[in-house]
């Protein structure tokens, strides 16, 4: 099976059902038992031969077409980070199986804020809205807008930065792991000068890597290794974020520098060239995300990866579990709760080993 749907024959009014079956891996048996809303076929068959359907152009037949169990809002800060569209494609299709229709919304620098939106969400009659990577990420900001929400009965997840203030269920990433994660790999390679280049320290993300890259400093080369905590650069997200702040490392003879995003990664690797350093043999770079196309660059990226099918189902099945509470007319006992996931340190070509220097004997769990 190729990654390509089947192409219909010219000419034909949809996609026979020898391409529906090939594309979904069934018999042609199956599909028409599928199509014609027979039983005796598994839930999982049948999800994939009318995800086939719709992958190849089909209309479903009126028969097929479920109602909308609700729409649930999803607000995510941008899309020009591929990191997002990730979330919200596997997001929206988690919904859609439980049979509620996502309603995305982005904020636009200049357009509707996140209280706008949820407030045009709420007019619209929605079930429940997923926050991602949004206001509740900002440690300075007034939580009372979620508690409000919470009184007003809608459910809500919020993914990327916990909050004490929200009573809640909350998704992330381990991002103290993942700065130890590239922090000790680089060690591992020679490296002692290590920087970081990551977003605002007001963001909840931002800060957990900083403190788990200052562990990890600590647990490579020793306490006094916590002195380089200048080499920790809090800047915009962003491309030109990394850039400003690989400027500053390099000057402070960072010979590595681990990201809070691929972007930033990206903007690292830029200033580096700019100085006329290579990558990987001069500078090495660690990103973070994994976003789709991160293999691709030049050279293929270093990352930590989110493990994101993983917290956007995690995601949604926390937003179903509220809205079926509200529905019962109850309240899970203790809803401030964490779900935190392990990232995966992906090994690509933007890290190699420093010239001139041996191995680090990296101390703690894992250490060698």
């Amino acid at each position: 099976m190729t990654d390509r749907p089947d192409v219909p024959p010219a000419g034909g009014s949809g996609p026979r059902l020898a391409h529906i079956a090939a594309q979904a891996r069934v018999s042609e048996a199956t599909v028409s038992r599928v199509l014609n809303g027979k039983a005796g076929v598994a839930r999982g068959t049948r999800q994939r031969v009318l995800a086939a359907l719709d992958l190849l152009g089909g209309e479903r037949p009126v028969r097929l077409r479920r109602a909308s169990a609700g729409l649930v809002g999803l607000i995510v800060p941008e899309l020009t980070n591929p990191i997002f569209p990730a979330f919200a494609q596997l997001i929206e299709q988690a919904l859609a199986g439980h049979g509620y229709t996502p309603v995305l919304c982005t904020q636009l620098p200049g357009g509707a804020t996140e209280d706008e939106l949820v407030e045009q969400l709420e007019a619209r009659g929605v079930t429940g809205i997923i926050f991602l990577s949004g206001l509740h990420s900002d440690s300075t900001t007034d939580p009372a807008r979620y508690t409000r929400l919470t009184e007003r009965g809608v459910p809500y997840v919020l993914i990327n930065g916990h909050h004490e203030g929200i009573a809640a269920p909350f998704v992330s990433p381990d991002d103290r792991a993942a700065a130890r994660m590239a922090v000790r790999h680089l060690a591992q390679l020679g490296h002692r000068d290590i920087g970081l280049a990551v977003g605002p320290a007001r963001y909840v993300p931002s800060r957990r890597k900083a403190e788990g890259f200052t562990a990890a400093l600590t647990e490579a080369f020793g306490p006094r290794q916590r002195e380089a905590g200048h080499h920790v650069r809090h800047t915009l997200f962003g491309v030109e974020g990394g850039h400003a702040a690989a400027v500053s490392l390099l000057d402070a003879g960072c010979t590595a520098v681990v990201c809070g995003s691929d972007l930033m990664a990206l903007g690292v690797v830029r200033a580096a060239r700019q100085r006329g350093l290579d990558v990987p043999s001069q500078v090495s770079v660690v990103g973070f995300d994994d976003s789709q196309l991160i293999a691709f660059t030049d050279p293929p990226l270093t990352t930590v990866r989110q493990p994101v099918r993983a917290m956007a189902s995690a995601a949604v099945d926390a937003l179903i579990e509220e809205i079926r509470a509200r529905a019962d007319g109850d309240r899970p006992p203790d809803r401030h709760t964490e779900f935190v996931f392990q990232p995966e340190l992906v090994v690509r070509g933007s890290t190699a080993r420093l010239p001139g220097r041996a191995d680090a004997r990296v101390s703690g769990p894992g250490g060698t």
